[in-house]
């Protein structure tokens, strides 16, 4: 009788087992579902606004400057909201993407901690104007993208990266 028991529990266990596999259907799709501009853009987008926020939290405990320091709270906020809602758009549309800083930007960002005082200022928004050139140029150039999500976040965010550029540049000025 205990046999018997053993017998059906073992495959009782079985059964839930097998059910419990992650077995998909013949018709399950894996791949992205984005293009490859669309997926450049992901990427680059996140690899930068992580730049940019590590760079910013660099900017409030290294800077004496309050123009300099609310610069850099602004964007953290701005691209911890943009970063998120573009983690929304990578994981619907299936982009694998590592949550990385590329060496040259991880090198920006070591010669960035070492400096202190104005040179710090300096080398900071200098910095953020080159990046924000380049997002500007990303933002506009994904408009050839196939995924209407990619564009219209691309086209919501656009006006923010510009103003970014153009408040980066107008402090630069002022530190001259």
């Amino acid at each position: 009788m205990k046999n018997i028991t053993f017998l059906a529990i073992g495959m009782i266990l079985f059964i839930f087992a097998q059910a419990c596999q992650n077995n998909h259907p013949k018709n399950y799709n894996d791949t992205t579902k984005v293009d490859s501009i669309g997926q450049k853009f992901i990427k680059a987008a996140l690899e930068g606004g992580l730049t940019e926020i590590k760079a910013s939290g660099l900017a409030i405990t290294n800077s004496n400057n309050q123009q300099v320091i609310g610069f850099a709270k602004m964007m953290m906020n701005d691209h911890t909201n943009a970063d998120s809602a573009l983690k929304k758009i990578e994981t619907n549309k299936l982009v694998d993407s590592l949550d990385t800083i590329s060496a040259n930007h991880q090198q920006m960002i070591a010669a960035l901690s070492k400096q202190n005082g104005a040179a710090f200022d300096k080398a900071y928004l200098t910095m953020m104007d080159a990046d924000h050139k380049a997002a500007y140029e990303l933002f506009t150039n994904v408009g050839k993208s196939t995924d209407a999500d990619v564009d219209k976040f691309a086209a919501a965010t656009l006006p923010t990266v510009k103003m970014h550029l153009d408040s980066a540049r107008a402090i630069l000025a002022r530190l001259k």
